[in-house]
Parts: structure tokens; sequence; C-alpha cells
């Protein structure tokens, strides 16, 4: 961590996830931290006591208190996701001691940054990165999402502004009577390593079982909203349909990965599907860069998924449902896309398995693609302007201290 001066403008950036964590919201998170302090901010970044050491250059890590001993925390709300987000009202006693320029709250710790920023005379960012519908499942956890919907809602009235990750999520915020400014501020890829050569020919050969193998990858969770019941079922109808098919599923509890192995061992495919567990995101490049084809099921949601934007800088040709979260950046001319139904995931995938020539031309467009607006630098651009826009102190505020 680099040194701080008692000049450097504060920031207090909450994140109600487990951090660092190999997935969506904690990798985002990350990027946040390291864009605020090169933009020349101080930042305090409060997270969950669960999840694996990641040092970010300017940024001072701390952690809620963990009298439960969790050792990890799931994606979604629960009860213990409750608990922890009480917990992060820690902060207050951070906005006593430190006079900041802003609260910025990711997801439901937005309501967090609101309710500590007034009381610390500071700037409230509500930073929203999902759609609480895509999460959905069952009775209870609809009653709490639409309990989350209304705090939200509540959050970007009172906030100072909004980010989001996506246009949709952005259009959604923008919805809310009275909502402050909203700027997008697109996801990037998961990581800002570049794919080794000489890596990606060891991944290739571990990964590949023979040289005229097509190796065809998926990475993200098992959330239902991911698509991942599609995904295997067209896995299942396209495997015995061309013998060079070799899928990696990159991803998925220790528990999910052996009732998937079960599944696939009863249907006689174990053997053509690998599971080689999570990949940390510097890591990840050189694996994705191996592969022939990647595939994107994702069924429901209203901002990218990460995935696409890891895909599309590995160069590689992806097979898409054709569904809003997917279309945001993928049209038929960067992706095969299908109809949201197994028998037409592995239709498509087929296709490309098929056509050496249609893959690198899907290859080349989405990588110009990428290239062009989804990076650090245009990230951390976006920040900027969002910070820049801040309503600027009243002469009241100047004048007082923290309580």
């Amino acid at each position: 961590m680099t040194n701080r001066t008692e000049e450097q403008p504060r920031i207090l950036l909450i994140a109600p996830q487990p951090f660092f964590q190999w997935r969506g919201s904690p990798i985002r998170v990350g990027f946040d931290a390291l864009a605020l302090a090169q933009l020349g901010f101080a930042v305090d970044l409060l997270v969950l006591p669960v999840g694996d050491a990641h040092e970010i250059p300017g940024v001072r890590v701390l952690r809620a208190a963990n009298p439960l001993r969790v050792r990890d925390v799931p994606i979604g709300p629960s009860p213990i996701k409750a608990f922890f987000d009480l917990l992060l009202l820690k902060g207050a006693g951070l906005v006593r001691r430190n006079r900041y320029l802003a609260v910025h709250g990711i997801e439901e710790a937005g309501a967090v940054a609101v309710l500590l920023a007034r009381p610390g005379r500071c700037r409230a960012v509500f930073e929203k990165h999902s759609d609480p519908s895509s999460h959905r499942k069952g009775a209870l956890r609809n009653a709490v999402l639409s309990l989350y919907a209304r705090v939200e809602a509540w959050t970007i009235r009172h906030a100072d502004a909004v980010v989001a990750t996506g246009p949709g999520l952005a259009e959604q915020a923008r919805r809310v009577p009275g909502a402050p400014p909203c700027h997008w501020i697109p996801d990037i890829p998961s990581s800002l390593v570049q794919a080794d050569p000489a890596r990606v020919r060891e991944a290739r050969a571990r990964l590949a079982p023979s040289p005229d193998a097509v190796l065809v990858m998926y990475v993200g969770s098992f959330a239902v909203y991911q698509g991942v019941d599609l995904m295997f079922e067209a896995i299942a109808r396209a495997t015995p349909r061309d013998p060079r098919l070799r899928f990696v599923i990159v991803g998925g509890s220790p528990a999910e990965v052996e009732a998937r192995t079960r599944a696939l061992a009863a249907q006689g495919l174990a053997d053509r599907v690998l599971f080689p567990g999570k990949i940390p995101p510097d890591d990840l490049p050189h694996t994705l860069a191996a592969a022939d084809i990647l595939l994107s099921p994702r069924l429901s949601g209203v901002n990218t998924p990460l995935k696409l934007l890891d895909y599309m800088k590995a160069g590689g040709a992806i097979v898409a449902a054709r569904t809003a979260a997917n279309t945001l950046i993928l049209d038929d001319d960067t992706a095969e896309l299908t109809a949201p139904d197994a028998a037409a995931f592995a239709d498509g995938i087929l296709r490309l398995a098929g056509d050496a020539d249609r893959r690198r031309g899907l290859s080349a467009a989405a990588g110009a693609h990428i290239a062009r607006f989804y990076n650090f630098d245009e990230f951390k651009s976006r920040l900027r302007r969002c910070y820049a826009e801040l309503p600027r102190p009243t002469r009241k505020e100047e004048a007082q201290t923290p309580c």
C-alpha cells in the first residue's frame, strides 16, 4: 500500500461481499478501489470478514467483525448476508474519525452509505450491480427481494450520485422519482493481464486430450439465472454428435461440481467434461485463450455478464443465448446467438465446432469491440467524471467537522 498524505481527499468504499473472491462484484469492487486510488483519493475499503487477502496500492482494506466465524457468504439474499450487512455499520466509527469526501456503497451497502454520509457531512454514492428480479427463486426469496427493491429505491432517491454497471440498470435507477445523476460505468474484463502464449499452450495441452479436440469452455457460477441447467442439457445433446468436443466448466462450489459430475457419469459423459475448479482472475486469460468456443447461457438479468468481457478479450468464439443480458454487448457479428433453449444452444455449439472460419471471424470482431471501449482507462475516466460532478460541500458543511 502506498503512503498517504493528509491532503488527499478520502473515500470510504463499502462492499457487502467477500473480498477478495472469484466472482463479479468483488472483482468490480477491486477495480473501483484501484481506480479511485489512482485518481488521487485515499481509499478505505470496508468489506465482509471472509475472502482472500488482496492488496491494492493506495487502499486500506478493513473487515467487519466475524462473531459467527463464518467462512463463506453465498451469492444473493440470505440470513447470514443480512447479519453481515448490519455489521457494515462499523463504518459509522470510521466516519466519526475521518473526514471523507464521500461514502461509496455497493448494492445494499448503498443504504448504509446514505445513512452514514449525512451525519458525516459527506456525499453518498450508490453503485448498482444487479437487477433484484434476476435472483428470484421461491416465495421467501421473492419477498426478500421485493423488500430490497423498496430499500434500493429509497437509496437512489437519497444518494448524491448513482453508478450503474449496465445501461439496463442505469435505466432502472433513472425511473425512480427524484433520482440523482446516474453514471453508466461498464464492467471491464476481470483481469488487466494479457494472455501469455507459452501459458496458453500449456493450458491447451493440459485441457485438450488430442490436437484435433474442439475445446468448449464456460466460466462462472452455477446460479440459476446463469442458465447452467440449459447448458448441461445442451452438453448432453451436442456431445454424442461430435466426438471432438471437450467441455471445460470453470467455477462452481465443490458440492455443485460433485452433483454435476454424478449426473454426467450417469449419462456416460464424465470423460467429456472437465471441472478444473475456480481459476484466479489473473490466471484466467491464459486458460480462456486456449479454448475454441466460449459459452454464455445466461437467461435473466439486465446487466452484461462479466464473463462476456473476459471471453471477448481472450479472443474466443462465443455461443450465447439470445437474451437481454447477452445482447447488451453481443450481436450476430460478434457471437453465435441462439434461442434460449437446450436444443438450439447445442446446435449453436455444433455449428461453430464445424466452422473454423466462422470462429475466427467472430473472434476478430469481438476483440476489436472490447478493445475500443471496455478497458481500465475508460473505466477510470468515467469514475473521475462521477466524482467531479458530486455536489460541492455547502459553507456550513465546510465549517463543520465530522461528529
